[in-house]
């Protein structure tokens, strides 16, 4: 037993939390009363057992468990488990949706959560039931899929109170079915069905105190499918609208949206009418004083409400009498009504209120205000009005407020029901049903009666439907079982509807004349209290009654029971609004008195009237029209449950989680009251009751192999599973073995879990100990070795230190021998220095004596030297002028000889002209450069000339002053002598003079302090100086600088704005293939529809089945006929059928593609601009006269097509002379002349072109000369004299800058250089002169300056030019002497015309703009004459082409008259006949009639696997273009334009009738862009002609501009390839999940845990299972075919980026809705899938495309599953790492993450906090799944091909015998 093992965890009661976990500290012996438990807050208690039952607490579940999809999975199935797990899912992993069996139960979030996008719909689409994590779209497709597949209708049943989320599940699952089925017309009929929410909650919605949106009506919609399963309409009933909410709310809550909305939006002119004002002010709508919802904007749902309106087909007129009558509504609950008496009330007159609900309304004021006070009471003879009280006249306005909403709502209610109302006949459908759930409150009246009666109903079909399922499943498996025993509440069903029961009791009442509630009751109480055990009377009351449900007991209020059952309403009151003027205020009342059938829109809201009419009517409607409200609702809720019965149900449970409507709160008091009305409960106790855990025999295998030993495994799993249960399960009862599954008991599962958690634990502990002894061992042997190096050291140091101690000995030794050595050495040194003394002494006087003697010998022999030397040259001088003398004489003589004979010479002509050939032209330039050289030297000269000699007349001037002075001087040393007469007059002076020396010392004293100050100023400028050149410097510096980051910047900027021209671009091609594929969509389906009308007469088609829900609407289409042609009768009758059909589709979809069309243009030229923008901004300038020489080259192209006529003209007359001796051929024949004249006229007509070429350019050349004349006599000169003046200017401010700062400085001086000042006025004046001269110099220096590199630059350019010319002549030269003219004169154009505008556009702007008007305008002259000359060229080829045909005929003639004689000798001629049948020109010649053949045989009936294999690749695509080439070189356009037709729409057929042959589409891929690179590579544009060869460039189209064409073919590839990649996603969709996550790539490695009732896909590799190899296998097929087809590499590189991210994303995505995928093991599995992806690019040399970034989500996803996370390190980790994931997708995974094992932990709540919290500054999209829906835009980059046409071979096996290589 579990109780007898210690620590077992169990569930004890608690008054807070229902149920509280706790753990036992001692075990439980069989008889023990108490249980010692230790709670989770550490608290030990003891637990008391119930005295009488005994019963244990419930066992709690392994951790493993907890968390689980499906409650049934849960080993033990109790209350508390799921209460506990619901808890944990909703609170922890934010998950709202869990099964439990088949019930879908839903918690209510209350908040908006990103789980109900397209992309999740699409995720859900075509999966089973428990393959994806439980969600309400799991739900809706598995409806879906069971009334496709079972061919029976379905139903899904929403229940739960108000609050838990039933409105919006509903809806939800309608947008599911909307989304995934589409709709079978152009009606949009899935857009009504969902436009029909936001009326039905405006009308029927309200806040409640736990509802901001809760239904107040119930309603049942039947969404009707065609036999293709799409939407063709709906059907919508309700039941009981709770009408008193019209006229009282209680606090906190609000009257229906509509109000409001119509409050809110009183502002607008269109409700002016209305005189509405703030909700506030009305009584209906201010009760609940809080008439705001937050985050809900009135206004703007108003405007929602009225589109909707709108599109159900509900007109303006009737929307606006529709707002007429709610608004009266609002007012006539304004109308006060005070008492006039006891038993009378009155209004008082010209009441504001209920004056505008009459004009509203339509109705008179005196009716309305009279019968509101008063009633009309009949007897049988006469009738009386009778004034009523105020509180009576107060119930009676609130009983016709309501009855006038409930007339509005049902009106409605029909017209949303007509809107919706299917037009052709309904195959099946589904119904989703919203109803109250079970309800008890404080005070419970009649509406929780009707609500809890219908609940009881619905539980008792659920527990019927349950039930089934489990006893089907156990008879499916073979096993035997015993009859379930399960609740029935058949008997309070029996107490509330059959006879004499609660209903039937409240209509028998209501019959009564005098009934009233008291009475009621009592009759109840008579009838059921003793008979009835369900059946209770409260003990403090008479006036209710206790009835026991299935859910809880629930006592009733009988107040109101009677009144509520009747609905009365006054009879006047209505005759009154009958009787109105408002159409729709009629409309509402015309069908009062007619019979409802219970199935009505809306019989919960039906209205009877108690009033009696005039005339007696039959006693069958009279009884009819009596119908109380209960009998309505119970026949309603049978015809309802006949509908349920009648469908498969599917359950969806909804919970409300508080009542705070707080965030993701749970609440387990208010959970667990709602588990118990719902039915999750006893679904539990119906599957605990037999056996809920259900293991098929692999899973089982698989999951407890470690349990097994080696020899208990069999390769019979079915027996090894056998045998191992019986071994650890003894109590056979506890399990039984099914056909394919093994059935387990409650607890079994968990036992089974427990052991292998032991066994697992054991192997861990002995994993543990092993590890722990090596860690032990390694740290003994780490100690051992830490004690043998220190005992190796310390060995080490004793032994340095003896060697030290023996160091230190030997040294001591060492020293004492070398100072004794030292000490005998010095000794020994003074000794021999002595004897060295001595010696160095004697050995001197021995040697000066032996030098004085050499010294004497030395001086004797020099004076012998020089006297014998002078003596030997004396006699050479002699000799030597006498041989010169000799020499001259000669010399002379010879040379006279010479002189006569020169002169001779020089008299003749001859010999002058010979030396000066060539070298007049260098002498004269020389000549003329020297003149000029000449001039400028002497004008150079006579300016220094006339310096010189203004310099020599100063100089003079000079000499003669300083004579003058010298005169005066002397005249002064003169006068000195006349001392002795002037010695007195000098004592005189003496006295004056001391007095002027006194004066001179004050002055000197001035001067020496002014010129001080001058210097401290000076230096005090010089320091501003530098201070200004400091600014200088970091002025310019800070210039550089910023100029350097403004270029920097302007990078920047140029890169940003090229990448995002770029991703502009990439957008713009996105939307341009986007539309492109819509267009195409468009297409096909107007074709098939089309198709269809054609085949609906006689052929029917037949059902669908739907296989797979992921196909869209368009996918499931019928097939298009493969006929190519159809006869005429047929198209014939196609058209009568159609045109007698609907014509306003047909308008539409035409209408449509019109539009698409324009939109698909306007997109190409956008993309276009954008392309050119993006030109643009990598190339910044283009030249102006770029179409100027766009203009040359196109002539220079007919030129060359000119001079290749007119090679073919001589080579024809020369073949026509070669045969002159035929008769027919013979020049004087009339075909002969005839060619000759057409030949001459088109020679003479050439021949005028070239002359005005010619003229042409000899005007260009004229006035170029004419502008470099006038250039280099203006513009230069004026420049250099702009210069000069700059410069000059500067000069001058310098130099009296520099004169002013000298003139300062010698101030102080003037008095000691001269008293009367005289020279220094001199020397100041020569200072002057000399800086004038100065600045003259260098003026005219800087003017030499500028004139040298003016010549310098002429002088470069000439030498460009020259060696340009020299180029241009050596390529000349080369050239044949036609083409050597031709290309000179065309360079001379090109050269003078960019000259010319060059010279133009620099001098004058406006006579550059007239020169360029001038020359287009000849270009444009002569470009038509080139046209005229190109027409005139093809109709000489034309007529070539036929005097040849004809001159061949009659030479064949003349051939067959020639004798054999003459055949003889002429038999040697015809050699060159075999290689001209081989040199062929790569073109096909067919017939007009063989272009079906060609089509048909060449696309339709091609078979790709024999052409892809056995020839080469797109052999089609060439053999179609050499047949373009054909229809080109023979200039048939008709024949060009239907050949590219019939080609586009063959294609487009086959790949329409095979488009999900993957084989055929890559095989038209490649072929399409093959035909696409050949129409590119010969087009003769020069940017696709690079790569030619001369032989290619032969080929080039020459007749014909294909661009057009080339658009379109580019358009059909991308449609193509949008195919391609929608046909292998279909191949590898349903490999994905199988094989990247269900199979175990690494086996053993993650094991398989329960999963209930809802099994998922086994990841075992059965037969038929995907598995990774699968995937890669059938990627290499997809690789291998496209290369054997000859797909350029490129295109396959954007293939496998598109299937690499389809693989990445469809794995990511199911990674994210898979609970169970989450785990440690399945992130290893993911990865080494991944890397197994990468080996296979890899291999394939795939590795740069692209594809492996794709995968970096799904990587990123795998790595968290396996990092740490528990701190906040892991949290920055993870944040930095999963760059590529979203928040979203990263918190989704953190809380989807769930152990497989013991040993794994959870993610904690504050983790996943912290990781949102780091992630919250992203910008990113909140989308949860990647889009797989995404197609890269495609490029089809240019690939030439260096095939040559001409060497292509037809194969006989396409039946192309018919085409004739040409």
């Amino acid at each position: 037993c579990e109780y007898e093992c210690p620590f077992a965890r169990v569930w004890i009661p608690d008054a807070d939390e229902v149920w509280k976990s706790a753990e036992l500290t001692k075990n439980y012996k069989h008889g023990d009363s108490t249980l010692h438990l230790t709670l989770e807050d550490g608290m030990d208690i003891e637990h008391k057992l119930d005295d009488k039952t005994k019963n244990l607490p419930h066992l709690r579940n392994p951790d493993i468990l907890v968390g689980e999809n499906d409650l049934t999975a849960l080993s033990y199935l109790h209350e508390p488990a799921v209460l506990h797990n619901l808890k944990v899912r909703f609170t922890d992993s934010k998950l709202i949706y869990t099964y439990c069996g088949i019930v879908l139960v839903a918690i209510n979030p209350y908040e908006n959560l990103p789980i109900y996008g397209s992309d999740i719909i699409n995720a859900y689409s075509g999966q089973n039931m428990g393959d994806m994590d439980p969600h309400i779209f799991a739900v809706a497709e598995e409806a879906y899929k069971q009334m496709a597949r079972d061919e029976r209708n379905q139903s899904i049943i929403v229940s739960g109170e108000s609050g838990a989320g039933k409105t919006v599940s509903a809806k939800y699952a309608m947008r599911y079915f909307a989304t995934v089925s589409g709709a079978a017309t152009e009606a949009n009929v899935e857009e009504k069905v969902l436009a029909s929410n936001p009326i039905m909650e405006a009308i029927g919605n309200a806040k409640t105190t736990r509802n901001d949106n809760s239904s107040r009506f119930g309603k049942y919609i039947e969404i009707g499918f065609d036999k293709r399963y799409r939407i063709i309409g709906a059907n919508m009933r309700t039941y009981l609208l709770e009408k008193s909410r019209v006229v009282f709310q209680a606090d906190e809550e609000r009257n229906y949206h509509i109000f409001y909305q119509l409050c809110a939006s009183s502002h607008l002119p269109e409700f002016k009418n209305l005189k509405l004002g703030s909700a506030d002010v009305f009584h209906c709508t201010n009760q609940g004083r809080n008439p705001v919802i937050d985050g809900v904007d009135d206004a703007k749902e108003m405007c929602t409400t009225q589109h909707a309106f709108s599109l159900l087909g509900i007109n303006e007129l009737n929307q606006k009498g529709l707002f007429q009558v709610l608004a009266a509504i609002l007012h006539l609950g304004n109308v006060e009504i005070k008492d006039r008496d006891s038993d009378s009330s009155i209004i008082p007159p010209n009441n504001r209120h209920l004056t505008v609900f009459c004009e509203l309304m339509g109705v008179t004021y005196q009716d309305m205000s009279h019968w509101l006070c008063h009633k009309k009471l009949k007897t049988a003879q006469e009738t009386y009005i009778k004034p009523i009280p105020r509180l009576q006249a107060s119930n009676a306005r609130d009983a016709l407020a309501k009855h006038i909403y409930a007339k509005v709502f049902n009106w409605i209610v029909d017209h949303v029901n007509k809107s919706l109302r299917a037009t052709v006949k309904q195959h099946s459908f589904i119904g989703v049903l919203d109803i109250y759930g079970f309800e008890t409150f404080e005070i419970n009246s009649f509406e929780q009666f009707c609500i809890n009666y219908a609940n009881e109903k619905l539980q008792q079909q659920f527990n019927m439907h349950v039930f089934k399922l489990e006893q089907e499943e156990y008879l499916k498996e073979q096993i035997p079982w015993t009859l379930i025993d399960f609740y029935d509440n058949q008997p309070c069903i029996n107490l509330i509807e059959a006879k004499m029961g609660v209903l039937d009791l409240l209509d028998e009442e209501c019959k009564m004349p005098k009934g009233s509630d008291d009475s009621w009751a009592q009759k109840l109480y008579n009838t059921h209290l003793k008979t009835c055990s369900l059946f209770e009377k409260p003990r403090m009351s008479n006036k209710a009654f206790i009835i026991q449900h299935f859910a809880d007991k629930v006592q009733y209020q009988c107040d109101g029971f009677l009144e509520k059952n009747k609905d009365t309403v006054n009879e006047e009151q209505i005759n009154v609004l009958k009787a109105s003027k408002l159409d729709l205020l009629v409309e509402l009342f015309q069908d009062e008195a007619k019979v409802t059938s219970p199935t009505g829109t809306a019989p919960g809201g039906r209205t009877r009237l108690s009033v009696k009419p005039k005339e007696v009517r039959s006693g069958a409607s009279s009884k009819e029209h009596k119908k109380t409200v209960g009998c309505q609702f119970r026949n309603s809720l049978a015809m309802l449950m006949e509908t349920l019965n009648a469908t498969t149900p599917h359950y969806v449970r909804c919970i409300k989680p508080n009542d705070l409507k707080f965030p993701f709160t749970f609440d387990p008091k208010r959970a667990v009251q709602q588990l118990r009305a719902c039915g999750v409960l006893e679904t539990i106790r119906i599957s605990a009751a037999g056996f809920p855990s259900r293991w098929t025999y692999q899973e089982f295998f698989s999951r407890y192999r470690v349990l097994m030993k080696q020899k208990d495994v069999l390769s019979d799993r079915r027996l090894t599973c056998r045998n191992v249960l019986e071994k650890l399960v003894q109590d056979q009862d506890k399990y039984q073995f099914g056909k394919t599954k093994i059935f387990f008991r409650a607890g079994q599962v968990a036992y089974l879990e427990k052991l292998r958690a032991d066994k697992l634990r054991k192997a861990c502990v002995r994993i543990q100990k092993t590890i722990r002894c090596w860690l032990v061992r390694k740290k003994y042997l780490r100690k051992k070795h830490a004690a043998i190096t220190i005992q190796r050291y310390t060995r080490g140091h004793q032994a340095r230190c003896l060697v030290k101690y023996m160091r230190q000995t030997l040294a001591a030794i060492t020293i004492q021998k070398f100072q004794r050595m030292c000490v005998q050495r010095k000794v020994y040194l003074q000794k021999q220095a002595a004897a060295l003394v001595m010696q160095t002494i004697l050995r001197a006087y021995m040697a000066r004596q032996k030098y004085q003697g050499l010294l004497r010998n030395h001086k004797a022999v020099f004076i012998q030297k020089h006297v014998r030397g002078w003596l030997a040259r004396q006699r050479y001088k002699r000799s030597l002028r006498a041989i010169v003398y000799l020499q001259c004489c000669i010399r002379r003589m010879k040379a006279k000889k010479e002189l006569k004979k020169l002169k001779i010479e020089a008299r003749s002509v001859e010999h002058f002209k010979k030396l000066n050939v060539g070298m007049e032209n260098k002498i004269m330039q020389l000549q003329r450069k020297l003149d000029e050289q000449a001039k400028d030297n002497r004008v150079t000269s006579e300016r220094l000339n006339c310096l010189e000699t203004s310099h020599a007349v100063e100089s003079e001037k000079l000499k003669v002053e300083v004579s003058k002075l010298k005169g005066i001087e002397e005249e002064a040393k003169n006068n000195a002598n006349r001392v002795t007469s002037l010695l007195e007059q000098l004592e005189r002076l003496r006295k004056e003079l001391t007095t002027t020396q006194k004066e001179k010392k004050t002055i000197e004293d001035w001067a020496t302090k002014y010129r001080d100050e001058m210097e401290k100023m000076v230096a005090e400028l010089k320091q501003q100086n530098g201070l200004l050149k400091t600014e200088k410097d970091d002025l310019n510096r800070m210039i550089k600088e910023q100029s350097q980051q403004m270029t920097e910047k302007m990078t920047r900027a140029l890169a940003e704005e090229t990448q995002q021209l770029e991703s502009d671009l990439n957008e713009e091609r996105s939307r341009y293939q986007n539309l492109l594929t819509e267009h195409l969509r468009l297409e096909e389906r107007y074709d098939d529809l089309k198709e269809e009308i054609t085949l609906s007469v006689s052929v029917p088609k037949p059902g669908h089945r739907r296989t797979d829900s992921t196909h869209s609407s368009n996918g499931s289409e019928c097939t298009y006929n493969s006929e190519f042609a159809e006869s005429e009768e047929s198209s014939r009758h196609g058209e009568d059928v159609t045109r007698g059909m609907d014509t306003s589709l047909t308008l539409k979809l035409q209408k449509r593609v019109t539009e698409l069309e324009q939109e698909k243009s306007s997109l190409r030229n956008e993309l276009e601009n954008k392309e050119e923008q993006f030109q643009r901004a990598r190339v910044r300038v283009q030249p102006q006269y770029y179409t100027i020489l766009l203009q040359y080259y196109a002539r220079q192209e007919l030129d060359s097509e000119n001079k290749k006529l007119k090679h073919d003209l001589t080579a024809m007359r020369q073949s026509l002379l070669g045969n002159a001796g035929a008769g027919a051929g013979a020049p004087g024949s009339p075909p002969y002349k005839v060619l000759m004249d057409q030949l001459n006229s088109s020679c003479e007509e050439l021949e005028v072109r070239k002359e005005e070429v010619l003229i042409l350019r000899s005007q260009l050349v004229s006035q170029k000369e004419a502008m470099q004349h006038k250039e280099t006599m203006t513009e230069p000169v004026h420049y250099a004299e702009d210069v000069h003046k700059m410069k000059d200017s500067g000069a001058i401010t310098q130099a009296y800058l520099g004169l002013k700062e000298t003139n300062r400085s010698p101030t102080a001086d003037f008095h000691r250089l001269n008293e009367d000042r005289e020279l220094w006025l001199v020397y100041e004046g020569l200072e002057e002169t000399n800086r004038l001269l100065e600045g003259q110099m260098q003026q005219q220096r800087r003017s030499y300056d500028n004139e040298v590199e003016v010549l310098r630059g002429e002088l470069q350019s000439v030498k460009e030019e020259n060696n340009r010319q020299q180029q241009l002549l050596a390529q000349n030269l080369q050239l044949p002497p036609e083409a050597r003219i031709e290309a000179s004169l065309q360079h001379e154009i090109t050269r003078l015309t960019n000259e010319n505008l060059e010279m133009l556009r620099t001098e004058d702007p406006t006579a550059y703009r007239s020169a360029k008007v001038n020359i287009l305008r000849r270009m444009v002259d002569l470009m038509e004459q080139l046209e005229k000359q190109d027409k005139t060229i093809r109709k000489l080829k034309k007529q070539l082409k036929v005097f040849s045909k004809k001159i061949g005929e009659m030479g064949a003639g003349h051939v067959e008259t020639i004798s054999p004689g003459q055949m003889v000798e002429e038999t040697v001629r015809p050699v060159n006949i075999p290689r001209r049948e081989k040199d062929f020109q790569g073109m096909l010649e067919y017939k007009k009639e063989d272009e079906l053949k060609l089509v048909k045989n060449l696309i339709l009936e091609l078979k790709p696997r024999g052409v892809a294999v056995n020839l080469i690749p797109g052999l089609p695509a060439y053999i179609l273009f050499m047949c373009l080439r054909h229809a080109d070189y023979v200039n048939d356009d008709q024949k060009v334009r239907t050949l590219l037709t019939s080609t586009i729409n063959s294609i487009k057929k086959i790949l329409k009738k095979r488009g999900d042959d993957f084989e055929t589409v890559s095989f038209w891929l490649s072929n399409t862009c093959r035909f696409l690179h050949c129409l590119k590579q010969y087009s003769g544009d020069e940017s696709f002609m690079k790569h030619n060869t001369p032989k290619q460039n032969d080929h080039c189209l020459s007749n014909f501009d294909l661009a057009e064409y080339r658009q379109v073919l580019s358009d059909l590839a991308i449609q193509i390839y949008q195919q391609l990649i929608k046909c292998m996603e279909n191949i590898l969709q349903p490999m994905i999940v199988s094989g990247m996550l269900e199979h175990e790539t690494i086996q053993g490695v993650s094991g398989v845990k329960p999963t209930g009732l809802r099994k998922r896909t086994s990841s075992i590799a059965d037969e038929g299972t995907y598995t990774l190899e699968s995937i890669l296998r059938q990627l290499s097929a997809f690789h291998s075919t496209m290369c054997q087809h000859g797909t350029d590499p490129e295109l396959i590189k954007q293939v496998v980026k598109q299937q690499f991210y389809i693989i990445g994303a469809v794995t990511l995505n199911n990674l994210l809705l898979r609970k169970d995928m989450c785990s440690w093991s399945k992130g290893m599995q993911i990865r080494y899938n991944v890397s197994q992806l990468e080996e296979w690019l890899r291999d394939k040399s795939l590795m740069l495309c692209g594809a492996k970034e794709t995968l970096e989500p799904l990587i990123q996803a795998a790595q968290l599953l396996q990092v740490k996370k528990k701190t906040d390190e892991d949290a920055e980790a993870i944040c930095s790492m999963c760059n590529s994931l979203s928040t979203s997708q990263i918190v989704k995974v953190l809380n989807l993450y769930t152990p497989v094992n013991e040993f794994e932990e959870r993610v904690s709540v504050t983790f996943i906090r912290t990781i949102q919290t780091r992630l919250r500054d992203r910008c990113e999209t909140p989308q949860l799944l990647m889009d797989t829906k995404i197609i890269y835009p495609v490029t089809f980059p240019f690939n030439p091909s260096s095939l040559a046409l001409e060497t292509i071979q037809i194969p006989g096996s396409l039946n192309l015998a018919f085409l004739t290589r040409v």
